[in-house]
């Protein structure tokens, strides 16, 4: 079987760790069809656009697309190519599994959480505008149907993966409109799920507690910003956001995309490490149901690191791009 793919490079460091993972990939054996397009801050100076239209309309055809890291200004310029993605493709749950590694020395041996973030509203609706001068109003969204929604996918993530609880996180003590609607839909959801924990952590404890307690969590919950948040928190448990896998699920389709930046400061200078998308890959190859080509890659993963002879400097190491990628391969 030849599984039709999209590809989408992306910008900075982005083309090097793509590059990376497709060699991996094709090294399983699996037979792949990428469909390559782009998207990014170059696209738009080109098109108008971070996103093409033949960009959705590959990942629709397609139903599964892998895409590297894309830049995004800060207080100014072009709205969040990812963003768009997953709000016009309806890609509202973002999956991020959280694990520790073989051979990255963390004060956190025993991490193993998985954190579900909805992704299609709350603060991240992009509705904002100026009062007046110096004011400025953000409005934030959160319904029934996506907070039902969130919760129903992280109870049969739980279930499908044989995950014991289910924590939803939230800041209804303060927010008790919406965050309540979030948390009321969760204790719903909650009781469909017997076979299953549910339990509520306020959003602010439930940091601490990541950082003390990280291996009393399994699957947690919460709303958009709380989950870009909370995401890049747990990473940093397991050694950074460059060894962390990423997926955005909908309906439609899943785009599963490396969480840290574009890194224009090292890009086309083979330093990246490409670890965080070959995760991605494997991810990917699982939800294929090409489980042992996934397999090989994640166990190829391990022993790397556990080795420790071929890192990038991110990793404490003086290794390439390539040389870890072709260290990941061999040891498939």
């Amino acid at each position: 079987m030849t599984h039709n793919i999209t590809l989408i490079p992306g910008d900075g460091i982005g083309p090097e760790v793509v590059e990376a993972a497709v060699r991996v990939v094709e090294a399983t054996g699996v037979r792949v069809d990428w469909d390559r397009h782009d998207a990014g801050a170059e696209v738009y100076t080109r098109y108008g656009t971070t996103v093409p239209d033949e960009v959705f309309t590959s990942l629709l055809r397609n139903r599964v697309g892998i895409k590297g890291p894309i830049t995004t200004p800060v207080g100014t310029g072009f709205a969040s190519a990812n963003v768009l993605m997953r709000q016009r493709l309806q890609l509202y749950a973002n999956v991020r599994p959280v694990k520790t590694l073989p051979g990255i020395q963390t004060p956190f041996p025993n991490v193993d959480l998985i954190v579900v973030r909805e992704n299609s509203e709350g603060m991240y609706s992009g509705l904002e505008h100026q009062v007046v001068p110096g004011v400025v109003e953000s409005l934030k969204v959160v319904t029934e149907k996506g907070s039902t929604r969130i919760a129903q996918y992280a109870f049969e993530l739980a279930r499908r993966l044989g995950r014991q609880r289910v924590t939803a996180v939230h800041k209804a003590n303060i927010m008790k409109l919406s965050d309540g609607l979030f948390l009321d839909c969760f204790r719903k959801v909650a009781r469909q799920y017997s076979d299953i924990q549910a339990d509520e952590l306020i959003i602010d404890n439930t940091c601490m507690q990541l950082v003390m307690r990280p291996e009393r969590f399994d699957v947690m919950v919460m709303e958009n910003l709380y989950g870009d948040i909370v995401s890049d928190l747990c990473a940093g448990l397991i050694g950074g956001l460059g060894l962390t896998a990423s997926v955005n699920v909908g309906e439609s389709c899943s785009l599963y995309e490396a969480v840290h930046g574009s890194a224009p400061d090292i890009a086309g200078q083979n330093k990246a490490n490409p670890i965080a998308l070959i995760q991605c890959a494997a991810m990917m190859l699982r939800d294929l149901r090409e489980t042992d080509a996934a397999d090989r890659v994640e166990k190829a993963v391990h022993t790397v690191l556990r080795e420790g002879k071929t890192l990038t400097p991110d990793l404490g190491g003086s290794a390439t791009t390539s040389e870890i990628t072709d260290a990941i391969i061999a040891a498939m």
